[in-house]
C-alpha cells in the first residue's frame, strides 16, 4: 500500500505526528494509500525551510524564475498521461476529464512566464524639481495555498505558478483524499531546476490549515473550498494579519430564454451539469427556462439525455462522467435527492440506485434531474456537488434575472439567447462575478482572472490573471532627488506639487 509523507526542502519526508487517512480509489471503493496529516511542528518545519530559501530565489531574476517554469511545464507535459491517470485513480473523473484539469492549470503556469514583464514598476522623471518617483514589486516572501479535492492539480496550478514566478516561496496544502499529484508536481518542479524549499507539499487535515493560518511567517494564504470552510480561513488569517483570498461554493443558473438554440442549450447543460460526476464548483446545477413553453421543450429533451448518461469507472476514456469521491459525498448526494422528492419537487430521472457492474462498492450516482423546483427548497438552495440539476421555471425574463441576483452565492451564471440586447442586459445587470453568453461554464482563461461575488468569495483579488501577480507581490514606491545645486532650506509643511 502507497505511503504518503510531504515533500520538504526538496525532498520526501515521512510523516511524524502518528496520524494518516486513507486515500480511496473512488471507481471500486478500495483503499489504495495511506497519507501523512501533518503536525503544527511538522507545518514549521517547512515554513522554516522555505523562509530560508525564498530570499535567493527573490534575487534570482524573473527571466531566469521564468525558465524553470518553462521546462516545469515541459516536465508535465512529458508527463502528462500518468498524472492523469493517477488523479483519475484518486479523484474519480475519467482520464480525458483529468487531462483537462492537469491542462487549465498548465495555462496558468504559461501565463506565468510572462512575469519579467508582469512584475514591472512604473517610473515618473522629473516628477517635482530634481525628483523622479519609481514604484517596484517585490514578493511578499513565505505564501501557501489551500487546496480542494475536485481539481487536484488545476488549483495548486493556479496558487503555486504565479506565486513562485513572483519570487515566493510557496506550501502547498491540497486535500488529504487526492494527494498524489501534488506530490508529483512537487518532485518535477525540483528535475525542473526549481530550488529546494520553494515548493513545500504539506498533507494535512484541519491541524494542518490552522497551523498556515497562525504562523507568522506565512504572509499570504489562497483557498477554494466550501462557502463555511471559506468564511472561516479568511477570518482566522485576516486576524492573524495575512492577506487572503477565499473561494467557496456555488449555485450556478443557467438562463434559457424562449429564443435560444434548445439544441446547444441541451447539450450546454448535460456537459455543464453532469460533468466530472457534479464535482465543479462551475457547474450548472439550476436551469431557468422562462416561460412554459420552453420549459416544457427543455424538460422532454433533457430527460432522455439523462437517462443515457454513461457512467463508468475512471479508467474508461468513453464515459461521461466517474465516480464521485468518497462514500460520504455519494450518501449526502443522494440524502439531497430524498429530501428534494419529500419537499415536492418532481423528480423525473432518479439516479439513487445506480450500480456499476462489476465495481459495485464504488462510489456512483446516476443522473438525478428535478423540474418544478422552488426557490425555498433545500435542493436549490443548498450546494449538492453531484450529478443533480434542477429546473426551476420562471414566467419572464425579469423573474429569471431576480431569481439569479437574490442567491446568496454569486460564482458563475450563463443566458442562452439569440437576442443580444437580452444578453447584453444580463451580462450588465447579473449580480455574479462570471457570466456566459450561449456558453456554459465561462472559467476565464489565464490571462482574465476567475472570481465569484457575494458568498462565493472572500478578498479583494481573484486568481490568477493580473490579480495574481497583486496578490502576491507587494508595491514599493520610491521618492528620489539626488544633490543637484538645490538648496530648499529646511520645510515643515507636507510635500505638495506645488
Amino acid at each position: 500500500m502507497r505511503q504518503v509523507g510531504h515533500f520538504i526542502g526538496g525532498k520526501h519526508a515521512a510523516g511524524t505526528s502518528g496520524r494518516t487517512a486513507d486515500i480511496y480509489q473512488p471507481m471500486d471503493g478500495t483503499i489504495i494509500g495511506k497519507v501523512a496529516l501533518a503536525s503544527t511542528a511538522e507545518l514549521d518545519a517547512a515554513v522554516r525551510n522555505a523562509a530560508e530559501a525564498q530570499p535567493k530565489w527573490a534575487a534570482v531574476n524573473p527571466q531566469r524564475r521564468a525558465r524553470v517554469l518553462m521546462k516545469f511545464i515541459d516536465l508535465i507535459a512529458q508527463n502528462n498521461d500518468a498524472l492523469a491517470e493517477l488523479l483519475a485513480r484518486e479523484h474519480g473523473k475519467t482520464i480525458p476529464d483529468a487531462k483537462g484539469d492537469i491542462q487549465r492549470g498548465v495555462e496558468v503556469l504559461e501565463y506565468s512566464l510572462g512575469i519579467p514583464g508582469l512584475m514591472k514598476g512604473e517610473f515618473t522623471d522629473g516628477a517635482g524639481p530634481g525628483i523622479d518617483i519609481y514604484s517596484m514589486r517585490q514578493p511578499l516572501g513565505v505564501v501557501a495555498g489551500i487546496t480542494p479535492f475536485n481539481f487536484p492539480a488545476m488549483i495548486p496550478l493556479w496558487k503555486l505558478g504565479p506565486a513562485i514566478a513572483c519570487g515566493n516561496a510557496f506550501i502547498l496544502k491540497p486535500s488529504e483524499r487526492d494527494p498524489g499529484v501534488p506530490m508529483r508536481f512537487a518532485e518535477l518542479f525540483i528535475e525542473a531546476g526549481g530550488p529546494p524549499g520553494i515548493l513545500n507539499v504539506v498533507n494535512g487535515d484541519k491541524e494542518a490549515v490552522d497551523a498556515i493560518l497562525d504562523h507568522p511567517e506565512i504572509k499570504a494564504v489562497g483557498f477554494v473550498g466550501s462557502t463555511p470552510i471559506a468564511e472561516y480561513i479568511y477570518a482566522r488569517g485576516c486576524a492573524a494579519g495575512k492577506r487572503v483570498q477565499c473561494f467557496g461554493g456555488a449555485k450556478n443558473h443557467m438562463i434559457i430564454m424562449p429564443d435560444a438554440d434548445m439544441d446547444q442549450t441541451v447539450d450546454a447543460l448535460i456537459g455543464a451539469g453532469y460533468g466530472s460526476a457534479g464535482e465543479r464548483c462551475m457547474a450548472i446545477s439550476v436551469a431557468v427556462p422562462v416561460g412554459k413553453a420552453t420549459a416544457d421543450e427543455l424538460v422532454k429533451r433533457l430527460i432522455p439525455r439523462v437517462e443515457s448518461l454513461k457512467i463508468g469507472p475512471s479508467t474508461d476514456t468513453s464515459a461521461d462522467y466517474g465516480p464521485v469521491v468518497t462514500k460520504a459525498a455519494m450518501e449526502k448526494i443522494k440524502s439531497y435527492v430524498d429530501i428534494g422528492v419529500k419537499e415536492g419537487a418532481k423528480l423525473l430521472v432518479d439516479g439513487r440506485d445506480f450500480k456499476m457492474q462489476g465495481y459495485e462498492n464504488g462510489f456512483y450516482v446516476g443522473g438525478c434531474l428535478f423540474d418544478n423546483v422552488t426557490k425555498d427548497m433545500s435542493i436549490y438552495k443548498d450546494e449538492i456537488f453531484g450529478p443533480v440539476l434542477s429546473v426551476v421555471r420562471a414566467e419572464t425574463y425579469d423573474e429569471a434575472l431576480k431569481l439569479t441576483n437574490d442567491n446568496e452565492y454569486g460564482n458563475g451564471t450563463a443566458i442562452f439567447t439569440r437576442d443580444g440586447d437580452a444578453a447584453r442586459d444580463f451580462a450588465s445587470k447579473v449580480q455574479v462575478g462570471m457570466v456566459g453568453i450561449n456558453l456554459p461554464i465561462p472559467v476565464p482563461l489565464a490571462y482574465y482572472t476567475f472570481g465569484g461575488w457575494k458568498r462565493s468569495a472572500f478578498g479583494d483579488l481573484n486568481q490568477h490573471g493580473p490579480d495574481a501577480i497583486r496578490f502576491y507581490t507587494k508595491t514599493k514606491t520610491v521618492t528620489a532627488r539626488w544633490p543637484s545645486g538645490i538648496k530648499d532650506g529646511a520645510s515643515f509643511v507636507i510635500p505638495t506639487m506645488n
